[in-house]
């Protein structure tokens, strides 16, 4: 039982790399997507029901996380023409998250990305991006995401720079204020 969860993240890891192997945004690959997808919702809850929460499940879950949005983007890219204002945007965003990486690394001799409310709700756009591609036109989706990731990409430069401990379920900045 005290494994589940890891297990659960564990699978996604291995799972997500077969994205490369269907056509991107077929019903296998929207199949696979939200398999993943769910099981990243799904680890936390067991571990938190198991009491299993452990430093080396949150740090397999962002790793599994930054993993599978690599995947996801370059499987994209193939088949989604993006507007041009966003490529910049996309590459500035992806520098302040491993600007942030590279910080808890130093600061705090650890891996690890925040479980903030702004890194869910970017997670959560990117995990309906499929759905959303239907009835949002690419040039608003791209700049909602790019918005909402820049957003929280910032907010976890900020928390990162100016706390002293890495909280890995930190809400965000407000939070620690109080």
């Amino acid at each position: 039982m005290k494994y589940i969860a890891n297990f659960i993240t564990f699978f996604r890891i291995i799972f997500v790399f077969s994205l490369f192997f269907v056509e991107s945004l077929s019903p296998q690959y929207l199949i696979i997507y939200f398999i993943c997808g769910t099981s990243d919702i799904l680890d936390g809850y067991v571990a938190r029901k198991t009491d299993s929460v452990s430093n080396f499940g949150s740090k397999l879950d962002s790793i599994a996380d930054f993993i599978m949005v690599i995947v996801v983007g370059v499987t994209l890219f193939r088949v989604i023409e993006l507007p041009k204002f966003s490529y910049i945007w996309i590459i500035s965003i992806i520098l302040i998250r491993f600007l942030s990486i590279g910080i808890v690394m130093v600061k705090f001799k650890t891996f690890g990305i925040l479980h903030s409310f702004g890194n869910k709700a970017t997670g959560a756009i990117l995990l309906f991006l499929p759905v959303l591609l239907k009835f949002i036109d690419i040039n608003m989706l791209t700049l909602i995401i790019c918005i909402v990731g820049s957003l929280s990409a910032l907010e976890e430069l900020v928390i990162h720079i100016i706390n002293d401990k890495f909280i890995p379920d930190l809400s965000g900045v407000l939070s620690l204020f109080k």
